[in-house]
């Protein structure tokens, strides 16, 4: 079977434990995350070939143990470049209740903020692979990482792999020059499938949702039309999935989303998450369901209820991976969601 390929960039990351803040902390635990190296481990712990591909600084033990993580999961690491720059870094602190969660980013210089184009072999990268995924993410981290992803979508687009994109707009991120919406809007051109919340659609692509984002209530009838408008001002795309998110605490959301080809569009049932244990990672729980699904279930509806239960799993789970498996996730669509222990 053909792998599923993922590109983009992977930090160490260090968070207090529980819900300690910054500076109420004396440790930090240290685990790895990253969004696409994410998706690539969600695929790889549900039976699908995953393929991992990044540029990760030289002679660097910290770099080795990440890729021995990795490997653990069954991502394929071989892909992976080596060069210059140091491994990026990434601080989270847990919110909890009405106290927001918190990112800060440390990642300047990385390895793969410097590489640019010719950097990665795309014919060896791309050998086999019968899907690659990206987010948003990689183009914001600088000029040439930009250059590099664009490059990256191309050459697979040429080779006629499908191409998914988790739009993942981070504003603490585009500040190297040009606009996002210049930048993103250069990208979808290659894209298949694109993911995205609401937001993810207004300041990647520029094309207002008629919702707000921030009322924690969701006004369902208004997804098909914001779905339907971005299918239509990229007719390359094959569909587009925009996941729900209500939040009414950073301990409490409500969870689901919505699937549109331009020939159906399709709601998923909604899931209460109370209370979150690690929200970081949940999306691209879903991206990595939804790659699942549309590879292996019978129709678009099945794909799109084993990434939302996916993601809402991921919820329950601390760190950026993954860490359930595919039976978990038909016992919740069918029902199973009581936390009841298993025996």
């Amino acid at each position: 079977m053909s792998t599923t390929i993922t590109f983009g960039e992977i930090m160490l990351r260090l968070a207090p434990p529980g819900f300690e803040r910054f500076l109420q902390t004396s440790q930090f635990v240290a685990t790895f995350g990253g969004g696409e190296a994410n998706v690539a481990v969600t695929l790889a712990s549900f039976g699908l070939p995953a393929t991992y591909v990044t540029v990760l600084p030289e002679k660097n033990p910290i770099a080795d143990a990440l890729v021995a993580e990795l490997r653990r999961f069954g991502v394929d690491t071989s892909r992976i470049v080596r060069g210059k720059g140091r491994l990026g870094v990434y601080f989270l602190e847990t919110g909890a209740s009405q106290r927001a969660s918190k990112v800060v980013y440390d990642r300047d210089n990385s390895a793969i903020a410097l590489a640019k184009p010719g950097s990665i072999d795309w014919e060896k990268a791309l050998d086999g692979g019968g899907w690659f995924h990206i987010t948003g993410i990689t183009p914001a981290i600088s000029a040439s990482a930009a250059d590099l992803a664009l490059e990256a979508v191309r050459k697979a687009r040429e080779k006629k792999i499908t191409v998914s994109c988790d739009l993942n707009y981070r504003k603490n991120l585009w500040k190297w020059g040009k606009p996002t919406v210049e930048v993103m809007r250069g990208l979808m051109p290659h894209v298949d499938v694109a993911i995205a919340n609401e937001e993810d659609v207004q300041m990647a692509l520029g094309i207002e949702a008629e919702v707000d984002v921030h009322s924690g209530k969701l006004e369902r009838a208004q997804y098909e039309k914001l779905t339907a408008k971005v299918l239509g001002e990229f007719p390359n795309l094959k569909a587009i999935a925009i996941t729900l998110r209500e939040s009414f605490s950073a301990s409490h959301n409500g969870w689901s989303a919505c699937f549109n080809d331009g020939k159906q569009f399709l709601l998923s049932q909604r899931y209460d998450i109370t209370p979150i244990v690690d929200r970081v990672g949940s999306g691209d729980s879903f991206a990595g369901g939804l790659i699942y699904g549309l590879q292996k279930l019978p129709s678009r509806q099945e794909a799109l209820e084993f990434a939302v239960a996916a993601s809402c799993l991921k919820h329950s789970v601390p760190g950026d991976f993954n860490r359930t498996t595919v039976d978990e996730v038909n016992a919740l669509i069918k029902g199973g969601g009581s936390g009841r222990v298993q025996r």
